[in-house]
């Protein structure tokens, strides 16, 4: 059979098809393919198609036959990213607050692309970004590549930093003057993306919503809080700060009913200490963050947590207490 002006395209033309079309529950026939070939301007035997088979799993494609009644079929088997785990990268994306809804549905789109079509379908039926609260900032992608290159860099950046305001324009904090600071890390927290920097200015760490920033600028300057980041755990940094609200980091002992031993691990992890009080009670010592944030986040187990110490934490939190309950006088 004379050769086709595609027939240097054809295994390439059988993989994106068995990639795309075949999967357990659709395995494709010998004569499906030489029909799909043919629809790309591609003559092919049964017998070189059977070559091409054994090709691609010589290139490593996890290629499967199954008997379809008389014939045999063939499927991708393995990939590179199974069913399941495609479902649980859709169900982040669509659930992460701060990819706008344009966005998310971009990526899910990406991603049923590495299933079969069948496949796909079921990724779709579970995919609902419409009417979900997402970041209005559709820059955040652009900010996350600027922010790393200058981290790889090790530059420091300026940028200009906002607030919504009631009429739901952007609000620039110090009148739109720039900002300037020594970005370290880039941290999801609380459905947000976070900028960990350090500001030589102040002489602190800070950090930023990445989707309220705007104007990212990297400059000349060598990024500058080398020794104030070397011993920064960011996970214990990111469970000090309740919603990444800022507040200088303090030690404080608390109390919790022993049923509350769940909630505790899951905010400050299995390292932490839980020591028995009595027979119903535990303590734990933690550094933390002493701010609104955090007493609502005590507040939410109502009177079966409390500070122990230090006594200036718990009178704060007394304060608090005493404010929110005269609004209700």
């Amino acid at each position: 059979m004379a050769k086709s002006p595609n027939q240097k395209l054809k295994l390439l033309y059988l993989c994106r098809y068995l990639l795309r079309q075949s999967d357990e529950d659709h395995p494709l026939t010998v004569a499906q393919m030489i029909d799909h070939l043919a629809g790309q301007g591609v003559a092919a035997e049964r017998k070189s198609v059977y070559d091409d088979m054994e090709a691609l799993r010589l290139f490593g494609l996890d290629v499967q036959t199954v008997r379809v009644g008389s014939a045999t079929g063939y499927f991708i088997g393995e990939r590179d990213f199974q069913l399941p785990e495609l479902k649980l990268l859709v169900d982040s994306v669509q659930s992460s607050r701060f990819i706008t809804g344009r966005k998310s549905l971009d990526l899910i789109g990406k991603l049923e692309s590495l299933a079969s079509v069948h496949q796909a379908r079921e990724l779709n039926h579970q995919v609902f970004v419409r009417g979900r609260i997402k970041t209005m900032n559709e820059s955040i992608y652009y900010n996350v590549d600027e922010l790393q290159a200058a981290i790889d860099r090790d530059r420091a950046v300026t940028f200009k930093y906002y607030d919504w305001g009631l009429d739901k324009k952007r609000v620039w904090r110090r009148d739109g003057r720039p900002y300037g600071a020594s970005p370290w890390a880039l941290m999801w927290d609380s459905d947000n993306y976070y900028l960990i920097a350090y500001d030589a200015q102040a002489g602190q760490i800070r950090h930023y919503r990445v989707d309220k920033m705007a104007s990212i600028a990297q400059t000349d300057q060598p990024r500058q809080g080398a020794d104030a980041f070397a011993g920064v755990d960011m996970a214990a940094y990111s469970n000090a700060h309740f919603g990444m609200f800022s507040g200088r980091p303090q030690t404080v002992r608390l109390c919790f009913e022993n049923a509350l031993a769940g909630p505790v691990i899951d905010q400050f992890g299995t390292e932490v200490s839980l020591v028995p009080l009595d027979e119903g009670h535990f303590s734990v010592t933690v550094s933390v963050a002493v701010n609104q944030q955090f007493f609502g986040w005590l507040l939410g187990f109502g009177v079966r947590a409390k500070i122990l110490a230090p006594a200036s934490a718990a009178e704060e939190m007394r304060r608090s207490l005493e404010a929110a309950a005269a609004l209700y006088r």
